[in-house]
């Protein structure tokens, strides 16, 4: 059976059983390269004459599948039955097998981009049964070894160009499990700060797909440092592509809903300040997915006392309630409930007045039926109505509604 060059073994130009690379990273069979260094007391690679001071030898697991794969859909294709593997099946392991092999990886991966883009389900499938996925994430980690060369950094920003066509394979828990590698993170925290518009999108679609699964990713997520929320804010206030700002809103609720310690790291970051100052001017949608967020940080002290320390937090959600949705109006009200219910100052409170959020809650009292909203206001005016109530704006009605004392008009 004719077999591919890169499935031979340098020494036998036989099909490798049980692969294995030496220090030079060249890939043998284990009897022929242990026979050389043994038998023949040879201290050079075979291939490359390379003078070895390590006989250290790694088994090649990723080509191993590749050559049992490939075997596979042959014996599969001689016998004449349904084939298992796509039309794409010997080029797929023909690139991946070089990718292993070959230190400039970028037009291979390339070369596997279009035939993933290209192709379908079965193709995509294939692509993962091939071990596809273990030899990207091996891409990716790369950089934390050979961060500042650039060869590197292009091979990791195009393994995850072509992870994030994988859609349905992203979607499968072991897919993502291989993800969750510890040194797989960090790479792609790496590339949210320093890779190109286009490779930050990729990782952060990658990081949605994560944080939408089952797997326990949240404690992986919290060891992250305060660089990692940071990118994550620097694109969500990115104006240029609303869809990797819309991915990283995303990310960052399902993040922050998860973990206390990640909240703290997002509030270090700045991320409260950031999500004041880029709401009055977004959208509907937009604008309730960072008021959730605002709401998620204002559950922390330290969040409370960096909304109340911006000086426009009040002014930024006063602004939004009653005018974009039902949705965003009770986030605005739980926000101010949070900042109400934590001895607020008497400036935040004559904030709430001259920005009219005070006018806005007492249209919400004017709502027929029950409701928590209606109840949070309620109690708003109870913990704070004293002190409001000596303004001329304060409706009077709105004090015998409320219990409240006259005597001080």
């Amino acid at each position: 059976m004719d077999f591919p060059l890169h499935f031979r073994c340098p020494i036998s130009m036989e099909l490798m059983k049980d692969p294995v690379t030496i220090s030079t990273g060249v890939t043998y069979e284990r009897k022929d390269i242990e026979k050389w260094f043994y038998t023949y007391k040879k201290k050079t690679c075979p291939a490359t004459m390379q003078p070895i001071h390590s006989f250290d030898m790694t088994p090649n697991h990723t080509l191993k599948r590749l050559i049992l794969a490939w075997q596979n859909g042959k014996s599969r294709s001689i016998s004449d039955t349904s084939p298992v593997f796509s039309i794409k099946h010997d080029e797929l392991v023909t690139l991946l097998n070089t990718i292993e092999s070959n230190p400039f990886k970028v037009s291979s991966l390339k070369k596997l981009k279009s035939i993933v883009e290209l192709g379908d389900h079965d193709v995509k499938d294939d692509f993962k049964k091939c071990g596809g996925v273990e030899v990207l994430v091996r891409i990716i980690q790369q950089i934390l070894i050979e961060s500042s060369d650039f060869v590197t950094f292009r091979a990791c920003e195009e393994a995850l160009s072509l992870l994030i066509r994988l859609p349905i394979v992203l979607e499968e828990e072991e897919t993502i499990e291989i993800m969750l590698q510890p040194g797989c993170m960090k790479s792609m925290a790496i590339m949210l700060q320093r890779g190109s518009a286009e490779a930050r999108f990729c990782t952060v679609s990658i990081f949605q797909r994560i944080t939408k699964s089952d797997c326990q990713w949240s404690n992986i997520i919290e060891d992250q440092g305060i660089e990692f929320f940071k990118s994550l804010m620097e694109i969500v206030s990115d104006e240029i592509c609303s869809k990797a700002s819309s991915c990283a809103l995303q990310v960052l609720i399902d993040i922050l809903e998860k973990s206390k310690k990640s909240k703290l790291k997002a509030i270090e970051a700045g991320s409260m300040c950031t999500l004041i100052e880029i709401l009055p001017d977004s959208s509907k949608s937009r604008s309730e997915k960072i008021m959730y967020l605002i709401k998620l940080l204002c559950e922390c002290a330290d969040g409370r006392m960096g909304f109340i320390e911006h000086g426009l937090g009040i002014a930024a959600i006063t602004k939004k309630m009653l005018n974009i949705s039902n949705v965003g109006t009770k986030i605005g009200v739980k926000i101010l409930s949070l900042i109400c219910n934590s001895h607020p100052t008497n400036k935040v409170l004559e904030d709430m007045l001259m920005y009219g959020a005070v006018k806005k809650l007492v249209a919400l009292l004017h709502i027929d039926g029950s409701s928590t909203t209606k109840e949070r206001v309620l109690k708003i005016f109870k913990l704070h109505g004293d002190k409001w109530k000596k303004n001329p704006c304060f409706p009077y009605e709105l004090k015998n509604y409320l219990g409240l004392e006259s005597d001080s008009l």
